[in-house]
């Protein structure tokens, strides 16, 4: 057995150990910390950059030019997010994301469709909420009432922009039939649906029942296979 090297990339430190086989070819054994290390290096990057992009507005404003998307209004002004997903469960949308809405409703968006069309972590084994236009189809969710930053913060911990989600303006309707213009995250995503794991379809079971969507759509989420 060789000593194991050490290296430093990019501010990254590297660890790879080297064995020694009888026919006297060196070859990496599978203990390599690269991967991990990069991988934590670039999301400590990723929070940084997240953290000074949603305390500047007018930073916030550049960025999302950028990527061919636009920061309208004041940060102070509020807006209606549709949340279709694991945000319908207060453990991911007031705990970990730390939103505080000053309203909800329950409410659906008619001519999309729930799908679960999207890469999750790990990959191949979990696969998030999407909504894609399906004229026959609808979608019920939670509508929560919050202020443009506190969209900005939910945006940045969604990927927007940059990722999969592009935040679209679309018309809602709450459960007293009020119109309601509303900001949901929708993806191109893959043309066939994947398996949500147990876990992620657990958040939206729950978190639709708390809210009070009907029992036509909670039966409907309970009948999505999933996977462990």
């Amino acid at each position: 057995m060789l000593p194991a090297m050490r290296c430093r990339v990019s501010g990254v430190a590297l660890s790879i150990h080297l064995s020694w086989h009888g026919s006297g070819s060196c070859v990496m054994a599978t203990t390599i910390v690269v991967r991990s290390k990069f991988d934590d290096a670039l999301r400590g990057v990723r929070r940084l950059q997240r953290r000074l992009l949603v305390k500047s507005w007018l930073l916030s404003k550049v960025h999302y030019r950028a990527h061919g998307l636009e920061l309208g209004g004041r940060p102070s002004d509020q807006v209606w997010y549709f949340a279709y997903g694991s945000n319908m469960h207060d453990s991911a949308f007031q705990e970990r994301r730390r939103m505080r809405p000053f309203e909800w409703r329950a409410g659906r968006i008619k001519g999309y469709r729930l799908r679960f069309n999207l890469e999750g972590r790990p990959k191949g084994k979990a696969a998030p909420a999407n909504i894609r236009p399906d004229p026959d189809a609808e979608v019920w969710g939670v509508l929560y009432r919050i202020t443009r930053r506190d969209l900005l913060r939910l945006d940045a911990t969604e990927g927007v922009p940059g990722g999969g989600y592009r935040p679209t303006w679309l018309m809602a309707e709450d459960s007293d039939g009020n119109q309601v213009p509303v900001v949901a995250y929708c993806a191109e995503g893959k043309p066939a649906d994947g398996t949500p794991s147990l876990r992620y379809i657990t958040l939206l079971r729950e978190g639709a029942r708390a809210h009070g969507l009907p029992d036509p759509w909670l039966q409907y989420l309970d009948a999505v296979a999933h996977g462990g």
